[in-house]
């Protein structure tokens, strides 16, 4: 069972790719990192603002729902200025202005509007160093070996998840929350930029230095050659709408589900101990999920993978529904859930890159990025509205259940990838 459209896999051939490409992936994991690192931190301030300026959980949670509202905005533009510039002229200085934005948060002075402030500006410059960037570069330098490339990218994420709590929580005791602020924008974000001024070239960025080391012109963006549809064209792919309506579906019920989840949890009689190290499962599980998903991807047929990987997750939600009280299954649904938590992005990428082909990649993985950022935002408000109509979260889990399933059917029943001309990929990744 190979992927759809493509030969067997090659190993000589992933081995060379991670062979040129290994110091990217590092540095794009790591980027991709420090894009979580504030966002999976908010939680962690919210009682020390809240005991020095008196202000409510509405209003310093407010600020993570609008940054996610911008990039969705920003990102489809954002995308088409990658397809054009190259990754890493737009990555690096992000990475810069991200760092002065996020230590900005230590100047915060109990307005309500400088908070709101901070924020948007923290969301307009977070779009610089968002999936797009970093999943398009990793996508252009692999081919055989994609899959297990975006998923070690994407664990940048669970590793943010992973590290910026007890880290955050040390940093708050011994240098306070202005000065966490400070460490995490200067201190990850330093580590960050050293890595991605080394190591970060995507395929435009190579054979600009190849042009350059040749003495020849730059080739223009249409030299290149890469395959893939036009932005315009991707509006008329069926495979394109199936899987930004899985993804989407997938999505909004995935992140509802996980923003509830603790409350769930609790109102079933759970305790808050054990409730805080039953969704931490989630995180650990996650990693895995991305290695193991990916290097399947690579292997197997990717929308199968895909499509059974998003569609067991309503086994989470039927768990919930039937079985909270049984802690081994409880267990276990959380761990099916986090290690399908842990592959949704990597999978939309993957399939984009194999559906929409790589020319016009960042902009179209840019829509699907909006795509993502608006259903994270509706997902825990349609789950809250739930509660509040019902009395409970019973009509929100069975909607869990049926969509997480449609949302793998629609991946299973993707069609065979387009055949991409050949591009004299060769030429695109000079010794």
């Amino acid at each position: 069972m190979h992927a759809p459209g493509r030969a067997l896999p090659d190993r000589t051939g992933q081995r060379a790719e991670w062979r040129r490409g290994w110091k990217l992936v590092l540095a794009s994991a790591v980027g991709f990192s420090f894009f979580s690192v504030l966002l999976a931190g908010t939680g962690l301030f919210f009682g020390p603002l809240g005991k020095e300026f008196g202000w409510s959980r509405s209003l310093l949670s407010a600020g993570p729902g609008i940054a996610t509202l911008v990039t969705a905005l920003l990102s489809p533009f954002y995308g088409a200025l990658i397809d054009r510039m190259g990754s890493r002229r737009l990555a690096l200085p992000g990475i810069v202005l991200v760092m002065g934005a996020m230590s900005s948060f230590a100047l915060a002075n109990g307005s309500p509007l400088q908070w709101i402030a901070l924020w948007v500006i923290f969301g307009v410059l977070l779009t610089t160093i968002k999936s797009t960037v970093w999943t398009t570069a990793v996508a252009g330098m692999f081919d055989e070996g994609r899959g297990l490339a975006l998923g070690v990218t994407v664990a940048g994420t669970a590793a943010a998840q992973a590290i910026v709590p007890p880290l955050g929580n040390f940093l708050i005791e011994h240098a306070g929350w202005r000065g966490a602020f400070v460490w995490f924008g200067l201190g990850w974000g330093g580590l960050t930029l050293l890595l991605c001024a080394l190591f970060f070239y995507d395929v435009r960025d190579r054979a600009r230095s190849a042009a350059q080391a040749a003495g020849e012109a730059a080739p223009a963006q249409g030299a290149l050659h890469l395959p893939g549809l036009t932005p315009r064209a991707a509006l008329r792919s069926r495979a394109i709408w199936q899987l930004a309506a899985s993804t989407f579906l997938v999505m909004a019920l995935t992140v509802g589900l996980g923003i509830h989840l603790f409350p769930i949890l609790t109102e079933a009689g759970v305790t808050r101990a054990n409730a805080a190290w039953l969704t931490s499962l989630t995180g650990v599980a996650g990693i895995a999920g991305k290695l193991v998903t990916g290097a399947l991807m690579d292997r197997y047929k990717p929308n199968w993978i895909g499509g059974v990987t998003v569609g067991v997750t309503a086994v989470t939600f039927i768990v919930l529904i039937w079985w909270i009280d049984s802690t081994a299954a409880v267990i276990f649904g959380l761990l099916v859930n986090g290690y399908a938590a842990g592959t949704k992005m990597q999978i939309c990428a993957f399939l984009t890159a194999g559906y929409a082909g790589m020319r016009h990649f960042g902009a179209i993985y840019g829509v699907m990025a909006a795509i993502v950022a608006f259903a994270s935002g509706l997902g825990p408000w349609l789950a809250g509205v739930v509660y509040d109509k019902f009395g409970g979260y019973g009509p929100f889990l069975w909607a869990g259940v049926a969509g997480c399933i449609v949302s793998g059917v629609l991946l299973v029943r993707l069609p065979a990838y387009p055949k991409w001309a050949e591009s004299g990929g060769a030429s695109l990744y000079p010794a």
